[in-house]
């Protein structure tokens, strides 16, 4: 192949789409990926956008704010959109995946392209030269401190939680009932796995989970400015660890990931006080994972008492929970919403390095940022979409929220701007309009005939 003409660094979800769409346009690059030469210890194998805590790339319903990305993704041609559609697993409405599918599915595609090097090995500096920064929430540290420099200023970080993971043939079924929330899903039997809890059952569990030990944060994992430890107020709120969620409310948990709407337990014809669900993990059905069960609690303490959830008492845990750092720069004061960074033209940032959370994020701002560096390459101005598109909105809020108060954020219905009509309309009228309002202005706002050199 050519010489590359445009590096990436990381070889995540963002950085693997982002090389694609590189490629795709005919410009030859260069992704480099520091595994499995160096781990970071939250990746198990060494294959392109591993997924690492859930299986699961949000609801894929088209009136949700994930659908909406979704139907984004799918109208500007992501190759890990179509990955994730090519593995699917039952999931009710959401889309989740064959996590070690998906990932083989991507790596496949992307070593074989004829316009992308792989290149295994450590970034320690950030190159020269037109590129795509997606080195993800673990970033190396000699990679973050040159960040850094180029910032003029600290990162910041949050603590980001992975869910234990069971053997499905050690759930007793005689207590879990499958079932979706409001009996969405494949008939007849749903594609969760639910464990009820009376009010008792649901006290006794809180109580255990609040009090259980927890693992001590790493020395890495230690605020880099005063060397303290990060309290629960340094977690981000959308992935907080079941344990802090229960210590703030005795019932958090029952109006959080445990509960019960929707949900009618066969044998009793009612809802329980609480249900904790299981999702499928793999294609063959053999592993499931406890959804919403970030946690820091150490192995034994899990197994004791996560194994206090009904139908669980005999659960064979595959992957404990684990939490891990992840490091993000402040967006508002460094990129432009076509994700270029304002010090430095030709350097685009893409993935939750830049603010976004969520699979679906990662993967669109990896898309755009893509695009936009080949644009750059190839003459042409950068695209920047309007923020009634979902992906529009998700880097008008990184670019320009308040840089003393920035967080994290998801695709989420709030980030878009009200409906031109001001027509008053119920929650479910409102969200189908704002995804009708996106597809409309995606289709304007997005060339019909992007540069695409054929292979």
């Amino acid at each position: 192949m050519a010489e590359a003409e445009v590096w990436v660094v990381g070889g995540g979800l963002a950085g693997s789409e982002a090389a694609w769409q590189i490629a795709q346009a005919g410009v030859p690059v260069r992704l480099s990926e520091m595994r499995p030469v160096e781990s970071t210890g939250a990746h198990a194998g060494s294959d392109l956008a591993e997924l690492v805590c859930s299986n699961s790339l949000g609801s894929a319903l088209p009136d949700r704010a994930s659908g909406v990305l979704i139907a984004e993704l799918r109208h500007m041609g992501s190759l890990l959109l179509e990955c994730a559609e090519a593995t699917k697993l039952p999931a009710g409405g959401a889309l989740a995946v064959d996590r070690v599918g998906f990932a083989q599915r991507v790596t496949e595609a992307v070593s074989s392209h004829p316009r992308i090097q792989i290149v295994r090995r450590r970034v320690d500096t950030i190159p020269e030269g037109v590129g795509v920064l997606a080195s993800g929430p673990l970033t190396a540290p000699t990679l973050a401190s040159a960040l850094r420099e180029l910032a003029g200023e600290e990162h910041l970080y949050f603590y980001d939680a992975l869910s234990p993971i069971v053997e499905a043939a050690t759930i007793d079924e005689t207590i879990a009932f499958r079932a979706s929330r409001y009996d969405r899903g494949e008939e007849p039997a749903g594609d969760y796995l639910n464990c009820p809890m009376d009010r008792g059952q649901y006290t006794q569990f809180v109580r255990a989970l609040v009090s259980a030990e927890r693992i001590p944060l790493r020395e890495f994992e230690q605020d880099l400015r005063t060397g303290v430890r990060a309290g629960p107020d340094r977690f981000f709120e959308g992935c907080l660890p079941v344990e802090i969620l229960a210590e703030r409310d005795e019932q958090a948990l029952s109006f959080g990931p445990l509960r019960p709407v929707g949900l009618t337990d066969p044998r009793t014809g009612r809802w329980p006080f609480a249900v904790v669900q299981l999702r499928q993990d793999d294609r063959a059905g053999s592993l499931y994972n406890i959804v919403g069960f970030q946690t820091n609690l150490t192995y034994p303490e899990q197994d004791r008492v996560f194994r206090m959830i009904p139908g669980l008492e005999k659960a064979r845990f595959v992957r404990h929970g684990q939490m891990h750092r992840n490091t993000f720069v402040n967006s508002p004061k460094l990129l432009h919403p076509w994700l270029e960074t304002r010090l430095r033209p030709g350097l685009f940032m893409a993935g939750q390095i830049t603010g976004v959370e969520g699979y679906l994020g990662n993967i669109a701002t990896g898309l755009l940022a893509g695009v936009n560096a080949a644009r750059h390459v190839l003459g042409e101005p950068p695209i920047s979409l309007p923020p009634t598109t979902m992906l529009g909105a998700l880097c008008e809020y990184v670019t320009h929220a308040d840089p003393r108060r920035f967080q994290p954020m998801k695709a989420a219905f709030g980030l878009l701007p009200p409906l031109a009509d001001g027509r008053k309309r119920g929650r479910r009228e409102r969200n189908w309009s704002y995804a009708e309002r996106s597809a409309m202005d995606l289709d304007t706002a997005w060339p019909s005939q992007l540069r695409i050199a054929t292979t």
